[in-house]
């Protein structure tokens, strides 16, 4: 999170809903209740597998998922292209140009009797992110997660040893039937393939697993309608805690369900090609849900980016979210938020005046409590670190 101010964005969450929930965050409308990302930043939307083998581009983290307010994911997305744009040296004309087209994207998906799957020209960065993910082998899966030896996961700065409780958790998880049905989904495997344990460590991940409990799962996939080496193939599966979200529900929305069943049911209605892939569970009294990794899963990295690339992808996600929130609401709940994210313009700027006030505002709480993150984290680990390299010279 010290790397940049982008990427502290992206792992402080909670501090974005913090705002929300004071004076100046009831500024922001509040739209028809309906799933949402509850996470948007640039990390958390890119190529996901499909089933059949292609990649589409959708939301692809709903940990912070819940029926509530469009609008919270329209300015979470704002302010991560906006703090990219920082990241990158850019003008804050040029921020204020990219929420422009953010919107326009987003409007975009509004036109029309109903929601358009369509796929539009893609922008440069996410054009060679798709590239990469339909050229994406299960082998360079393998190697890239973790090393090309499928008898066991190597244990060392990615992978932690679990203990025995953990570990036969994970093989009583793994005889479940609907875990063998989501092994077996793809298109490439028959519906009666078998699944085997091979091997199990605790998985250290990024922003979005800190504090959490997640496991990768290494399994041995026996389909019985091939022949030879390829009768056997392998599967890893991500295990993954479900905590509360820090997005408030919309009022009397709460469905009652445990994090991990919010999860899934979130991304079904969000983004079907995820959610489709996963299930939820309980193990050692933690809620979880667990999806297998396909090889097209990419995030899109834009640490920097040009001007003209952060407008061209700032439309272009724009559309993809306000999709997946246009195909969960009716003609009526449409037309009321698409006139109501069309208004309140000024002369000065093509974008809401809600949504760009609410920018300017979480700019400044986010560079300032990246700065106090800095120094009361990363100052410290290098002030640890000075008596050793001072002694290496």
């Amino acid at each position: 999170m010290a790397r940049s101010a982008h990427a502290y964005v992206r792992g402080s969450t909670a501090r974005f809903y913090e705002w929300i929930a004071s004076p100046a965050g009831t500024k922001v409308p509040r739209g028809p209740a309906a799933w949402i990302c509850g996470d948007c930043h640039l990390g958390n939307l890119g190529p996901i597998g499909h089933r059949e083998g292609r990649a589409v581009v959708e939301l692809r983290d709903l940990d912070h998922t819940v029926i509530g307010n469009p609008a919270h994911d329209i300015v979470r997305l704002a302010l991560s292209l906006a703090m990219a744009a920082r990241s990158s040296d850019l003008p804050g004309v040029t921020t204020a140009r990219i929420t422009e087209d953010l919107v326009a994207g987003y409007e975009r998906a509004f036109e029309g009797a109903i929601a358009s799957e369509a796929i539009e020209d893609l922008p440069d960065p996410v054009r060679i992110v798709m590239k990469s993910a339909v050229r994406q082998t299960w082998k360079k899966l393998f190697d890239e997660r973790i090393g090309d030896d499928r008898r066991e996961i190597i244990l060392g700065r990615r992978f932690w040893q679990l203990d025995d409780r953990e570990r036969e958790a994970l093989q009583q998880l793994v005889r479940l039937e609907p875990i063998r049905k989501l092994v077996a989904l793809l298109a490439e495997r028959d519906d009666g393939a078998q699944i085997s344990f091979v091997d199990a460590a605790f998985w250290v991940k990024g922003c979005s697993s800190l504090g959490l409990w997640r496991a990768a799962v290494l399994l041995r996939v026996t389909d019985p309608s091939r022949k030879g080496r390829r009768r056997h193939t392998f599967s890893l599966l991500d295990v993954k805690q479900a905590v509360e979200s820090s997005a408030p529900w919309a009022e009397g929305a709460d469905l009652g369900l445990t994090p991990g069943e919010r999860v899934l049911t979130g991304a079904r209605r969000l983004a079907p090609a995820l959610g489709e892939r996963m299930v939820a569970a309980t193990m050692l009294g933690r809620s979880v849900y667990i999806r297998e990794l396909l090889p097209q899963d990419l995030k899109v990295e834009l640490d920097q980016i040009s001007g003209d690339e952060g407008r061209a992808v700032a439309y272009y996600l724009g559309m993809v979210v306000g999709r997946a929130h246009r195909r969960q609401l009716d003609a009526e709940q449409s037309r009321a938020w698409w006139t109501e994210m069309a208004s309140h313009r000024t002369k000065n700027i093509d974008a809401p005046n809600w949504l760009w006030q609410a920018l300017v505002e979480l700019v400044a709480v986010h560079e300032h409590g990246y700065l106090e993150h800095c120094r009361r984290f990363a100052l410290t680990a290098d002030r640890i670190a000075e008596p050793a390299s001072s002694g290496a010279r």
